[in-house]
């Protein structure tokens, strides 16, 4: 519904391969999470308000579903953040202003820094609103939220109507204010008309399911994103925080010649559709292939072998078969794309394979005399390294301007950069490494 920015700026998820998969998420965007089963959604939420606290950005959580206490003891840890602020429609919705829910407020010396508001007539929408941009009114910096639930306000405010009253007030306004936003909903507790509504006005749709005891994730809109994977089910598992989609399981002695491609393609920076268009098939082709559905004929294998400057034997190599080298010729380099990078302002090339499989990757970029980059180079949620060998360069964190003179050195951790900049007359040299 909104149209794009001139310059993006990339947010971590917390989850890397939900970004990989999204295409990137974006300051601007309210995502709603459309939950099957009511609880698959938290893990995700916890992920990225775990990558917010580390970059020490300011986070509103919207609950109607749960006591203060109940959302503490959930949040863990993360309740100990003094830019956390609760918004309490509970106590006074739901809660209906027990005495057992009003004595968290009476309690002394409360052990949790974070900030906590109640608001006493959560059944008005406006009184609602009011505080909302009320506590965001206090905060600088771009603010991340989540709301927890929209079946919660549903349940509170008596139908739909109402709902969509706050909710298509907040997702423009929440966008022009830089924030992000998780909006969760119970998706069998609401009409199609609902959600096809919540569905327009949002930027990203993405839809958990469970079937059969495997859990899934399947986007059903990213907006101002080139995606080959929409409307497609991602299986994916959990253990505590850790989130492990299908196609970062390894199984030894099985290759899969569809994971291995995937694996290829993605590191070169090519989608389905510049594959399809290079090797000579159609896009579907490629994506039946990655997904195990069909295998390719022995002269397109070859192909796709030969635009992406591997052997064939590479899709059918085991990874410990791949990291067995300790040296690497210049002719082993290969050049790789930067998708959300401006063509010609960036040339990359990736120093080892790309079918090697090591814990670093390290690249050699050189950017172009008075480049601007609006994003980071990567979406990486492990440690980066750069070194700059020649030139002179601007880094953005945050609004926080770096300036690197040749000898300088970045190192990362959970900091994602906004954007480049090469202030200089001649060409930036950059070797960066990537580390898992």
């Amino acid at each position: 519904m909104f149209s794009g920015r001139t310059s993006r700026q990339r947010v971590n998820s917390g989850v890397s391969q939900l970004e990989r998969l999204l295409g990137g998420l974006f300051i601007g965007d309210n995502v709603v999470w459309h939950d099957d089963a009511g609880s698959l959604a938290s893990v995700f939420c916890l992920n990225f308000l775990q990558a917010s606290e580390s970059q020490n950005k300011p986070i509103i959580y919207v609950s109607f579903d749960r006591s203060p206490r109940n959302l503490l003891e959930k949040l863990g840890h993360l309740a100990e953040y003094p830019d956390l602020t609760v918004l309490d429609c509970f106590t006074w919705g739901k809660g209906a202003g027990s005495d057992v829910f009003l004595r968290f407020y009476r309690e002394p010396n409360q052990p949790w820094p974070c900030r906590i508001v109640r608001v006493d007539e959560p059944r008005r929408v406006n009184q609602v609103m009011d505080a909302l941009y009320g506590v965001h009114s206090t905060m600088t910096d771009d603010v991340r939220l989540v709301f927890e639930s929209i079946t919660g306000m549903q349940e509170l405010w008596g139908g739909e109507d109402h709902v969509l009253q706050f909710y298509t007030h907040s997702c423009p306004r929440l966008y022009e204010l830089n924030t992000v936003a998780y909006w969760i909903l119970e998706k069998d507790a609401h009409s199609s008309r609902l959600r096809a509504n919540i569905n327009q006005i949002a930027q990203v749709a993405i839809e958990l399911s469970i079937r059969r005891g495997t859990t899934s994730l399947n986007i059903l809109k990213a907006e101002n994103r080139s995606l080959d994977n929409l409307h497609r089910p991602y299986n994916y598992w959990t253990k505590d925080l850790t989130i492990t989609f299908e196609d970062e399981k390894r199984t030894s002695g099985r290759i899969e010649l569809g994971l291995r491609l995937k694996e290829i393609r993605t590191k070169r920076g090519l989608s389905q559709t510049e594959l399809a268009k290079l090797v000579g098939v159609t896009p579907s082709t490629i994506s039946q292939v990655e997904s195990n559905l069909i295998y390719p004929s022995l002269p397109a294998l070859l192909k796709v072998a030969e635009v992406l400057s591997v052997e064939v034997s590479s899709f059918f190599q085991a990874r410990s078969e791949t990291t067995k080298r300790l040296l690497f010729a210049s002719s082993d380099a290969v050049e790789v794309k930067f998708p959300d990078v401006p063509e010609g302002t960036v040339v990359a090339k990736v120093l080892t394979p790309v079918d090697f499989d090591a814990k670093a990757e390290p690249y050699l970029l050189e950017i172009a005399p008075e480049a601007k980059l609006p994003s980071h180079f990567f979406v990486h949620k492990g440690e980066e390294v750069g070194y700059l060998l020649s030139g002179k360069l601007q880094m953005t964190v945050d609004k926080a301007v770096y300036k690197l003179r040749a000898g300088d050195l970045v190192y990362l951790t959970a900091e994602m950069p906004n954007s480049w900049v090469n202030p200089g007359p001649t060409v930036a040299r950059l070797l960066w490494i990537k580390v898992k």
